[in-house]
Parts: C-alpha cells; sequence; structure tokens
C-alpha cells in the first residue's frame, strides 16, 4: 500500500533513507524536509512546495544583510581613499588617490568584460604594484592601506552580489538599503564618498543579475549563491527519483546531488533554476527551459547528455539531437518531425506514440530494447539533408508511398539477436557450410537460423545468424570457428570425404556462399540493406541451412536470380536454376504483391543510370501496369502488354548500356512473377526470361 502525505505540513521532517516507492507527496509543504538516499520511486510531488523553512529563509536574509552591510562599509573606505586626490597634502596620500581610481575604473571595466574572476584578478595584480610604489615612497602604513581596502573591493562586490542572488528580491531590497545607510552615516555629509558607494552596490547588482542569467562569466558567483541558498532547504540528496513526478512543484533552494533522475517529470515546475542539481542535466540552462516547458522546436541540443531524461508529449519537431545521448529516455507522444537524429544514441528510449516523419535516422543507435510502438511515420531520410540532395535516401523510396500505421517499428527494428561470424581472409565456403552445420546440430537449443550474409571488401565475409536470446553467442562464435580452422587446415580429400558423409545441406549453403562471394549484388535490394547495415554490398538471406532464399522483391517470393546460381527453395532442398522458373510463379501472388512487385521495379528504373528517354518510357509502362493491376477487377491483359513493353526496352538497352545490363539482371525475376500472375502464356517470351 503506497503511503499517502498529499497536502501535509511536512516541514523539516527526516524521511532519510526510507523506502518511500509510489508514495504520494503531491500539494504537501515540504520545505526543508531531508530526503536523502531514500527509494522514492514512482513517488508524486505534483504542486509541492520544497525550499527553506521559514526560519531559515530569515537567517538567510540576515545574513545577506550582513555582507551587505560588509559591503557597504568598504565602499565607503574607498570613496574616502578617492578623496585623497583634492584633499591629500602628502605626495604618497594623492598618489594612493589616484591609484584608488585607477583600480576602481579597471576593476569594473574587466568584471564587466571577463568576468569577477578576470578583475579580481587584474585587479590584484594591481594592487600588489600600488603597493609596492607606496612602500617605495615610504608610505608603509599606506601601502598596507591600499591593499587591505583594494582587496575588499573586490570582496564586497562579490558578496554583495552573492547576497542579492541567494537572498532573491527582498533580501536584496533590506541588503541594499542597510549597505547604503551604513556608506551614508560613515561618509556623514560627503556626498562624493556616496557617490563611490552607490557604484560599488551598483556593479554587484550587476554581477548577480548576470549571474542569475547563467552567464559562464559570472557562473561560480552563482554556484556559491545556490550552494548558500540551498542550506538548509529541500535535500533529495543520493535519492532514487526514477519516473518520480514534480509537475508544478515549487524546487527553490533543494538539493538534487547525486540524485538518479531518470525519467523523472519537470513539467511546468517553478524555479527550477535554483536548485543545487550536481553533475546532472539539471545543470544545463537550455535542458531545464525544455524540460519545463516541453518545448524544444529548432532547437539545437547536439551532443547533450541527456540520458533518462522524461520529454514525453514535448514538440521537438525540426531539433537537432546529433551525437546525443538518449537512450532510456521518455520520448512517448513527442513530436520528433524532421529531427535530426543522426549518431543519436537510443538504447532503451521509448517512442511510443511519437511522431518520426520526416527525420533523419543516420546512425542512429536504437538497439533491440529501443521501443517504436505505436509510432507514427510515413516516412524517414537515411541521411542528413545537403544543398545538392535536400531528402536524401527516403524510405519508402517512391516519394509517392508511406509507411502505413505501425509499419515503420517493423521496418526499422533490426536483428541484434544474432551470432556475427566475420571471415577477414581465405574465405572457404566448404569450411563455412560444413562448420556451420556442426555448430547447429551441437547446439539445437541455439535455434541458428541464417539471416544474412555480407560480402565486405574482396577477401571478407560476414555470416549473421539469428539465435535464441539466451544463447551464449561468444562460446557459440569460439566452437565455429575452431572448427573451420580445423577444415581449413585439411586436405582437399578429406573435406569431400566429410561432406560426402552429411546430406545435401551443407552442398546447398556452400552453393550460397559461393554466389554471394561471386555477386554480392544477387538481391535487388541491395541499397535498403545495404544502408541498414552501413555495407553497400550487404543483402539478406532468410531462412535455416537448407530453408528457403527469399528475394528481397517481395513478401515470401522465392526466386533465384541470374544465370546458373543455384539456391535450395522449400523443405525438399531441391535446387531451382533459372530457366526452371515458370508459370506456376505467380500462383501464390496477391494482387497487392504484384502492386508491389511493380512499385519496387519503378524505384528500381528511377535510381539506375540509364538514358533519360529510356527511363521515361519504362516507368510510364510500369506506371500503366500498375495502375491497371490495381484496379477491383485488373486489367490484366493491359498490364500484360504494359510489362511486355518494359521488358523489351530493357532487353536492348542491356546490350547498349552498361547499367542497362545490371538492371536487366535484376528486373528479370520481377517481371517473369508478374508475367506469371497476369496469365502470361506457357511458352510466351517473359516467361522464358
Amino acid at each position: 500500500m503506497f503511503q499517502d502525505f498529499s497536502y501535509q505540513n511536512l516541514r523539516g521532517r527526516s524521511f532519510k533513507g526510507e523506502n518511500l516507492v509510489g508514495a504520494n507527496f503531491s500539494s504537501a509543504d515540504i520545505r526543508g524536509a531531508d530526503f536523502s538516499s531514500a527509494n522514492l520511486r514512482g513517488a508524486d510531488f505534483r504542486h509541492a512546495q520544497a525550499g527553506l523553512q521559514g526560519q531559515w529563509a530569515i537567517f538567510l536574509v540576515l545574513v545577506s544583510c550582513l555582507l551587505s552591510g560588509i559591503s557597504g562599509f568598504i565602499w565607503y573606505l574607498n570613496g574616502y581613499l578617492l578623496l585623497l586626490i583634492f584633499e591629500g597634502s602628502l605626495l604618497s596620500n594623492q598618489f594612493l588617490g589616484w591609484t584608488t581610481l585607477i583600480l576602481l575604473i579597471v576593476f569594473f571595466f574587466t568584471t564587466i568584460r571577463q568576468g569577477v574572476g578576470a578583475g579580481l584578478g587584474i585587479f590584484a595584480i594591481a594592487v600588489a604594484i600600488a603597493a609596492s610604489v607606496i612602500i617605495f615612497l615610504g608610505d608603509t602604513v599606506g601601502a598596507g592601506t591600499v591593499a587591505g581596502v583594494f582587496a575588499g573591493s573586490g570582496f564586497g562586490a562579490l558578496i554583495s552580489a552573492v547576497a542579492v542572488v541567494g537572498a532573491g528580491a527582498l533580501a536584496f531590497t533590506i541588503a541594499f538599503i542597510t549597505a547604503f545607510a551604513i556608506a551614508g552615516v560613515l561618509a556623514g555629509a560627503n556626498a562624493f564618498v556616496i557617490v563611490v558607494a552607490l557604484a560599488g552596490l551598483l556593479i554587484s547588482i550587476y554581477i548577480s543579475s548576470q549571474a542569475m542569467k547563467e552567464d559562464e562569466k559570472y557562473s561560480w558567483v552563482r554556484n556559491l549563491a545556490i550552494i548558500l541558498a540551498a542550506t538548509g532547504g529541500t535535500s533529495f540528496r543520493g535519492a532514487n527519483l526514477t519516473n518520480t513526478d514534480f509537475t508544478a512543484a515549487v524546487l527553490k533552494s533543494t538539493d538534487f546531488r547525486n540524485a538518479i533522475l531518470t525519467n523523472t517529470r519537470w513539467h511546468q515546475v517553478k524555479m527550477l533554476d535554483r536548485v543545487r542539481p550536481g553533475l546532472s542535466y539539471l545543470q544545463n540552462l537550455q535542458i531545464r527551459q525544455l524540460l519545463t516547458t516541453g518545448q524544444g522546436q529548432e532547437k539545437n541540443f547536439d551532443r547533450k547528455n541527456l540520458r533518462g531524461v522524461n520529454l514525453k508529449g514535448s514538440n521537438l519537431a525540426d531539433a537537432s539531437f546529433i551525437g546525443t545521448d538518449l537512450s532510456e529516455a521518455n520520448l512517448q507522444d513527442t513530436d520528433l518531425s524532421r529531427a535530426k537524429l543522426k549518431q543519436t544514441q537510443l538504447d532503451g528510449t521509448d517512442f511510443t506514440g511519437a511522431t518520426l516523419t520526416g527525420a533523419y535516422i543516420e546512425d542512429w543507435g536504437i538497439t533491440t530494447d529501443t521501443n517504436f510502438d505505436g509510432v507514427k511515420c510515413e516516412y524517414v531520410y537515411m541521411r542528413l539533408p545537403t544543398k545538392e540532395n535536400p531528402d536524401p535516401h527516403r524510405k519508402p523510396d517512391n516519394r509517392q508511398e508511406v509507411f502505413a500505421d505501425g509499419e515503420f517499428g517493423d521496418f526499422i527494428k533490426p536483428i541484434f539477436d544474432t551470432l556475427d561470424l566475420y571471415h577477414n581472409q581465405g574465405v572457404d565456403p566448404r569450411a563455412i557450410a560444413i562448420s556451420f552445420k556442426h555448430l547447429a546440430e551441437n547446439n539445437p537449443e541455439a535455434d541458428l537460423r541464417i539471416v544474412g550474409m555480407e560480402v565486405r571488401g574482396e577477401d571478407k565475409f560476414l555470416l549473421r545468424a539469428k539465435t535464441a536470446i539466451a544463447a551464449d553467442k561468444s562460446q557459440l562464435s569460439a566452437e565455429y570457428f575452431a572448427t573451420y580452422n580445423q577444415l581449413k587446415a585439411l586436405a582437399e580429400q578429406e573435406v569431400k570425404a566429410l561432406i560426402a558423409e552429411k546430406d545435401g545441406r551443407i552442398a546447398d549453403l556452400q552453393n550460397m556462399v559461393v554466389t554471394a562471394l561471386q555477386r554480392p549484388s544477387f538481391y535487388s535490394n541491395v541499397e535498403q540493406v545495404g544502408f541498414m547495415t552501413n555495407n553497400p554490398g550487404g543483402f539478406s538471406v532468410g531462412g535455416s541451412v537448407g530453408g528457403n532464399v527469399n528475394n528481397v522483391q517481395g513478401d515470401n517470393n522465392r526466386a533465384v536470380q541470374g544465370d546458373n546460381n543455384q539456391a535450395v527453395l522449400g523443405d525438399g532442398n531441391q535446387v531451382t536454376q533459372h530457366n526452371q522458373v515458370g508459370a506456376d510463379t505467380g500462383e501464390s501472388l496477391t494482387k497487392e504483391d504484384v502492386v508491389k512487385l511493380l512499385s519496387e521495379l519503378e524505384n528500381l528504373i528511377q535510381g539506375a543510370e540509364l538514358p533519360t528517354d529510356t527511363k521515361q518510357e519504362v516507368v510510364e509502362d510500369l506506371s500503366a501496369a500498375k495502375k491497371a493491376t490495381d484496379k477491383e477487377e485488373p486489367n490484366k491483359q493491359r498490364a500484360l502488354d504494359r510489362l511486355t513493353g518494359v521488358a523489351e526496352t530493357l532487353e536492348k538497352t542491356s546490350k547498349s548500356v552498361e547499367a542497362g545490363k545490371k538492371i536487366w539482371t535484376t528486373a528479370k525475376p520481377i517481371i517473369v512473377k508478374v508475367a506469371a500472375w497476369l496469365g502470361a502464356a506457357a511458352g510466351s517470351h517473359l516467361l522464358g526470361l
């Protein structure tokens, strides 16, 4: 049963180290409460009031007044020294007055331009020089005075600024009056001294205002003030605040050092800029504004550490997250339209219900734990835009097509539970086939299934197999390569004997590897697979050893592409060559399958380096064939006539244009399947391609 502390007065109460999972602190007064090291996972702090208790707030105001009073006294002394310019009778006194004026000008100018640190540094050097000169003139007391008072000037400006930042508007007003009054009393009727004191207070006000704006030049002033203000405030130091909700809470003077802030909700939180953030993402002004407002449209968050942030429902359209760590972040229902997600780390990120239409996802780091449930996405780009190519590598490739509801997750979800067997030299197809068969037989619980082959360079090969989630991939890899290396060392006759002892599936797998090595472009959808694997020569093979070779041009469409390339189709492991593809190829296709095949062929032609007139002619024929097919009652004869024109044009082009040869080789199996479904006569030219 979750504990309920809602609407209660919990000022100064200690919950240190307690288990408060799911506790309700909504609208409670938790000023001065101690939640250090508590487990507050899933707790509710909506509309809670954190910060200092009344007595601590009064104490802070009094401290601020004291500091400002000291500051006023110091500035009075500076004013008195300046009077020596006009009233001093000794040379050393006049020099002291002029030096005071010069040093104060230097201090003010340097502080405004470069910050308090630089101002105090130059000030200290100047003080040392001035004191040395005065000693040289024989006034040891004057040297001590200038050193003490000048150093106090910088200290006075600093403590006054800290007082203003730490105590707030009310304390500032009281502190200002106190400091000014002290300077006035000490100066008597001397207006000149009061003006100097006023100038000192104004520089302090300037420093404090810049510190509150989080100007980097004054960051340490702000940090010092926040430390002062957070002392005695609400403490969540070291607490587990995973999934905790602080919506609309007031969090001034609150300590979050070392707290776990994964998926913590900060929407509409007030005074989040006055908390002590430690090393968390709350340090960054831009991130705090995003967390509290949910508005990040067109903003740049490149290379930020946003691990575990809760941006649920935020507007992040056109935002840039290049190289950003968004792992474990809550991006539910966020608008990421056209967002740049290049190299963004997204391990365990929740995109449930998010909008990703038009996002740029080049090399993004998604994992099996990345959640794409209910993502709304019509299309994405696989590369960042350039002036020459504003919409590079769009998916789907056909700009007239979009992903249907729920389709994007299936499209983009990569295969991660795979065993990657990388061969970097001397690839031996027979040894690969035997080793993998041996591995699968010895480890049936691993449920090994080949899902991909990639040729990398001239002498590198990757065999990728899906495994059971619990499989030990390291052990499987070691076992595979132990067998593989032994086989490579065997003599030719011994290898042949091993193959003879096994069933025909080893030969089948060997043929697949040979085909992959000889023709990396064996599968037509090379571009898509290549970009997903960062390997432009990649292709995918579906099914287990002896299973099906799936042509990626259609769902569950099986075909062998090219001349005399063998592959295994079906459980019987029968070899089918290109000249055996007959009219029955299209029997299992539906109208939707055929339209999809025609669209893929159209995309293939549009991306090919063919003569413009040829490309236009073929695209027009394919478009007409697609329209004739995609009717309630398909006009098969009209579609077949157009497809015949496509075949004739491509076949003719293949004899005169180098790119045409590649396109023709790729297009033939598609044309054969579509022609069979359209009812081409047995023995026709189309079915005999």
